[in-house]
């Protein structure tokens, strides 16, 4: 429990990867899920304002809600529906569920899925994150992989927050994670997910041939790119096409760079 303005509040944490990616302080009570406030990874505490519903209770198909309000600094518009009841299975078994459907238009476009089962909790989550011009960002998809029970508070290494770039290859935006790929793959993407950056600042991504043979030098910087930071957890993609000639065999590097500071670096391998 923490206690925020006079109120008891539970907290619902997220864990990835031994690291805490935020907090929700939330009440549940005959109104449904209500979060008040929420800690990010450093450790700062945003109210909303009103309290935002995550889960409005009784859950019945067609029922509505909204939340107009501030998260922080943040102007936030959000609109759920409850779409009705299904049979949903997942890694934890089956269920029967509410579909809740989240539309969000500000401060940027996302739609959110749930299915909610009374008693055990939100059973699958999907978020789908859209540019301004509609163009697909990100899709994140949850299932749960085993049925609630009560235990230890997970082990949070300490130096689980220090990493401010995840970072992933892939042949298309949006395709499976690889660090192969083959001489006549069309392009390769690499795609960052930040955490704590600087809005405004600058995430630069730059190509670098490791060993490619005897034409080039070791460490050859092949290209660069950058993008704008928009937000504190901001994500974008990178993407190299295949030279004509095809790609040079060999071993790869991307290093990443915020505010032209050095933050990781990833491999990859080019193969016949």
């Amino acid at each position: 429990m923490e206690n925020v303005d006079g109120k008891e509040l539970f907290k619902f944490e997220m864990h990835r990867a031994g690291a805490v990616t935020n907090t929700d302080l939330v009440t549940v009570d005959d109104h449904g899920i209500t979060c008040w406030a929420r800690i990010n990874l450093d450790g700062e505490l945003i109210k909303f304002n009103p309290p935002q519903t995550m889960v409005a209770a009784p859950l019945k198909q067609g029922a509505t809600w909204n939340f107009d309000g501030q998260a922080g600094d943040l102007k936030v518009h959000q609109q759920y529906q409850v779409t009705g009841e299904e049979d949903i299975e997942v890694p934890a078994g089956e269920f029967h569920a509410y579909h809740i459907r989240g539309e969000q238009s500000s401060p940027s476009r996302m739609t959110i899925d749930r299915w909610f089962t009374p008693g055990v909790g939100i059973v699958k989550d999907v978020t789908t994150m859209r540019a301004t011009d509609g163009d697909l960002l990100q899709r994140i998809s949850l299932e749960l992989a085993e049925r609630p029970k009560i235990e230890n508070r997970p082990e949070v290494k300490s130096n689980a927050t220090s990493k401010r770039l995840s970072v992933s290859f892939a042949k298309d935006q949006f395709g499976k994670v690889s660090t192969t790929f083959s001489t006549d793959t069309p392009q390769i993407y690499v795609r960052w997910q930040g955490q704590r950056l600087r809005k405004g600042g600058k995430v630069k991504a730059v190509w670098i041939a490791e060993n490619i043979g005897e034409d080039f030098p070791q460490d050859y910087k092949v290209d660069e790119a950058s993008a704008t930071v928009e937000s504190q957890n901001a994500h974008g993609a990178f993407m190299l096409a295949r030279p004509e000639a095809g790609w040079a065999i060999g071993d790869y590097r991307v290093e990443f760079y915020v505010d032209d500071v050095f933050v990781d670096a990833a491999k990859l391998k080019i193969v016949k």
